[in-house]
C-alpha cells in the first residue's frame, strides 16, 4: 500500500511566499497608518501668553478643566511610536 504522507505536506512554495508577504509588510511606511495625529509645537512666547490668558480667568472656569485633558492627551500622543 503506498503512503499518503506526500499529500499533507505543504508545498515548498508555501514558505516562500508566507516570507515575502512579511518582508513586504515590514518595508511599508506605517506613517499614513498611524493611529496618533502629530502633536502641534507651540513656541515659548506662545505657551507664557496662553498661561498669562489662563491665569486670567475666573476661578473654576471649565476651559483650565478642558485645557487639562487636553494636555493629557498632547502627553499620550507624544509618547506613542
Amino acid at each position: 500500500m503506498k503512503s499518503n504522507a506526500k499529500c499533507w505536506t505543504p508545498p515548498a512554495v508555501a514558505p516562500l511566499i508566507a516570507m515575502l508577504w512579511l518582508s513586504v509588510c515590514a518595508m511599508a511606511s506605517s506613517e499614513g497608518l498611524a493611529p496618533y495625529p502629530p502633536v502641534v509645537e507651540y513656541s515659548a512666547a506662545e505657551q507664557m501668553r496662553a498661561a498669562d490668558e489662563v491665569g486670567a480667568l475666573a476661578e473654576g472656569a471649565t476651559i483650565v478643566r478642558m485645557l487639562g485633558d487636553y494636555a493629557v492627551l498632547r502627553d499620550q500622543a507624544r509618547a506613542c511610536p
